[in-house]
């Protein structure tokens, strides 16, 4: 990978450009011992922490770079509600109930990030209000069943159909044939959200340390961790890194695979042409399998991402290849400056569902990687079950996601993200039809 990578050197951001002053994380020095040590600073890594030490439990937390570094800090900010895609597929493994408590806890993980922007008094400009975008006919018809099958479920939010001819209450584009609205999801800044979390972290007692990149992982009993200047024994280890675990660990890397999405900030539009593109201030998303996401900023700034690309490629030019995805949607920005561009890197497993769970030939290892897009609200699901089962406690929704095999993608580490980039295109020619 090219050293202009978004893997390993992101553009700057709006997020960091508009972020609160960090907690200050040394560098790992000498050897230090915990009960748990975690692997990676986003919000898996730094709300298991939390989790951990509200129970009472030791946590040491290693950050390769900086803390939200990774996709935690560089999303689009997009709450929405539900995790995995097509959770019916699993019932042959589950059983229909065990399907209905994914869905569940697919609502329950929106909550939760409620809870701790509350708990914490964390200041990360949440907004409620979301709509689901139709680029089709058909995809009305799915809307209406997943807002059937949510009310059946007792969600508790209002959700509204809106017909074609409402759409200008919603968004400024004639590009849709309609949308569903849904005030359970919404939007926020993610990093700040993940530099609250990290302060909540710290005052809870865990020892949070940045630029100690792991380099070595000696299973066994007691789990120890080594990176270039020190190292932890823990007895239990929790690996966090999702799309950004690389080789640290083959067996788990293998069944995740990175994919690159991208994003761009406008100028400053001002407060009235702001909210002339999306009058309700909600996140919206289409339907498409390269999806448009946009949403607007405190500062009254769009923010428009989408791509996801599986090429293992960045665009040379962010902005430059962001832009015209933006104008199809809003020409009328035709004269309006990019100010920020920057891309990362999403973890996507091959049945969509997230993966949580602990390896089966050492049970104190655990981990939790491949949210496929809905990182912010299963993130903290994760590391809610992690939090459980690591402390002992009975975890109903962490035995139903160890019952889950997810398989490794073909091709290793080379062949795997070109084949899979085929396979998308493929898709991408379907849909067309």
């Amino acid at each position: 990978m090219p050293a202009s990578s978004v893997q390993t050197a992101p553009a700057r951001s709006w997020y960091l450009a508009s972020s609160h002053p960090r907690i200050a994380c040394q560098q790992l020095a000498g050897e230090e011992r915990a009960d748990v040590c975690i692997v990676g600073g986003g919000y898996t890594g730094i709300n298991t922490a939390i989790e951990l030490a509200e129970r009472g439990l030791s946590v040491v937390l290693l950050e390769a770079g900086h803390l939200g570094w990774g996709a935690s800090g560089r999303n689009g900010g997009q709450l929405i509600r539900g995790i995995g895609h097509g959770l019916d597929q699993f019932a042959p493994i589950i059983g229909q109930q065990g399907v209905r408590d994914l869905k569940l806890m697919g609502i329950e993980a929106v909550q939760l990030v409620r809870e701790r922007i509350e708990r914490f008094a964390i200041d990360c400009d949440l907004t409620w209000g979301y709509c689901d975008l139709a680029n089709k006919p058909r995809h009305l018809e799915d809307f209406e069943q997943a807002r059937s099958e949510l009310q059946s479920l007792g969600y508790a939010h209002e959700m509204r159909m809106i017909p074609r001819d409402e759409l200008a209450s919603i968004v400024a584009s004639d590009r849709y044939v309609g949308g569903m609205t849904d005030m359970g999801s919404g939007h926020l800044h993610p990093l700040n959200l993940l530099l609250g979390e990290a302060q909540a972290a710290h005052q809870l007692g865990v020892h949070l340390y940045e630029n100690s990149r792991v380099l070595r992982i000696a299973e066994g009993p007691q789990v120890r961790v080594e990176t270039a200047t020190g190292s932890v024994v823990a007895d239990h280890l929790v690996l966090a890194c999702n799309a950004y675990l690389r080789d640290l660990h083959p067996q788990l890397s293998g069944k995740v695979l990175p994919a690159g999405s991208y994003v761009i900030a406008t100028e400053p539009l001002g407060a009235e042409r702001a909210r002339q593109l999306i009058p309700q201030n909600m996140a919206l998303c289409d339907q498409r399998v390269d999806l448009d996401y946009y949403r607007l900023t405190a500062d009254h700034r769009l923010l428009f991402g989408g791509a996801c690309h599986y090429s293992g490629r960045d665009p040379a030019d962010i902005a430059a290849y962001m832009r015209p995805k933006m104008l199809r949607v809003f020409p009328q920005l035709a004269d309006v400056r990019i100010d920020f561009h920057w891309g990362g890197m999403i973890g996507i497993g091959a049945n969509r569902l997230p993966q949580i769970g602990r390896l089966p030939d050492q049970p104190n290892v655990y981990y939790a990687q491949a949210y496929a897009g809905h990182g912010i609200n299963a993130t903290h699901l994760a590391a809610k079950l992690l939090g459980e089962a690591i402390s002992g406690q009975a975890s109903q929704g962490f035995d139903l996601f160890r019952q889950v095999p997810h398989m490794t993608f073909p091709g290793g580490r080379h062949l795997r993200a070109p084949l899979l980039a085929l396979g998308m295109l493929w898709t991408k020619m379907k849909e067309a039809l």
